[in-house]
């Protein structure tokens, strides 16, 4: 079964999140999902192609996307390029960066040190989720498209 078609207004054609949503659609129908996960996902379809104010449009388009995104990852474990660096760098400064910052003050007796934590952290974030997409890669679980 495919998905369901966006009914885009014109003057959202260009717009950066419709294409992206319409590039990650056509990148899912190469992949093999189950029937219920792409009933669900052409329910967020409808529910977007229902609105007919652009503000409106885009906005569920949006949460439609974010949605979508994570109910695919979670129940196919398909993801997009990049999708476990964008989530592990913020999580590598909230998780490792901030504490090892806290030590370096706690450490030199200087919280101004707490700064150093983060890019860390960042470092840490970025190593584990470009190995995560790597092996996603490798297992045929990622996608040949970029959600932005």
């Amino acid at each position: 079964m495919k998905f369901e078609k966006l009914n885009i207004p014109q003057a959202l054609q260009d717009n950066q999140h419709v294409s992206s949503l319409s590039a990650y659609l056509v990148a899912m129908e190469k992949m093999v999902i189950n029937q219920s996960l792409i009933e669900q996902i052409n329910a967020e379809i409808r529910n977007c192609n229902q609105e007919k104010d652009e503000k409106q449009f885009l906005f569920k388009l949006q949460k439609a996307k974010s949605m979508i995104l994570n109910l695919v990852e979670k129940e196919a474990k398909i993801v997009p390029k990049g999708f476990y660096q964008k989530k592990w760098m913020v999580l590598g400064m909230a998780v490792f960066g901030i504490p090892f910052g806290v030590v370096f003050g706690a450490a030199f007796g200087n919280m101004a040190f707490i700064g150093i934590g983060i890019p860390l952290g960042l470092a840490i974030g970025i190593a584990l989720g470009t190995s995560q997409d790597e092996k996603a890669k490798e297992e045929g679980r990622q996608l040949d498209v970029m959600v932005k």
